[in-house]
């Protein structure tokens, strides 16, 4: 695992596998998948990403799994999110959402031309609002490995309900 290379060239392709795993395995009830980016504090860094979202396990309660990708400093953090969500509708198509869970944390660390790589466990709280048309802002706070604050926007496209 010491020889680990985060980048785009494995980044991209782990991405489409997880949305094209996640994304056949699941029944078609809004489902969809999307992207995401922003910064994180403590790491300062800048993260891309992208998910998939399940359509409604139970009333407005969702699982959505990702992966993201943070770079800056002498170090890159990719994560594999695993989280559950819960929305409260408000008014103009407008929602509140809240959730966690677990994430797994790849570390890797530069120093001259000594790379490590470290695997991590994290976990994090997502707090954000979300709208009908797919466009999202979050805030999530982690713990273990994970970034302390996370701020992000995306926007997550969704297959049109039957």
């Amino acid at each position: 695992m010491t020889n680990f290379v985060l980048s785009f060239r494995r980044f991209i392709p782990i991405c489409a596998c997880l949305v094209a795993l996640f994304g056949c395995s699941s029944v078609a009830r809004a489902q969809g998948i999307g992207f995401q980016g922003g910064a994180t504090i403590d790491p300062n860094q800048v993260f891309i990403g992208t998910h998939f979202e399940t359509g409604e396990l139970m009333p407005n309660f969702r699982f959505r799994p990702g992966i993201d990708g943070g770079f800056g400093g002498n170090y890159s953090l990719a994560s594999v999110n695993l989280e559950f969500l819960y929305a409260i509708p408000l008014k103009s198509g407008w929602a509140l959402y809240q959730g966690g869970g677990p994430a797994i944390v790849l570390e890797r660390t530069t120093a001259g031309n000594l790379h490590t790589t470290s695997t991590h466990a994290g976990t994090f709280l997502t707090f954000g609002f979300a709208h009908e048309n797919g466009f999202f802002t979050e805030f999530k706070l982690g713990g273990g490995h994970s970034p302390n604050l996370k701020f992000g926007a995306g926007y997550t496209i969704r297959k049109k309900k039957p």
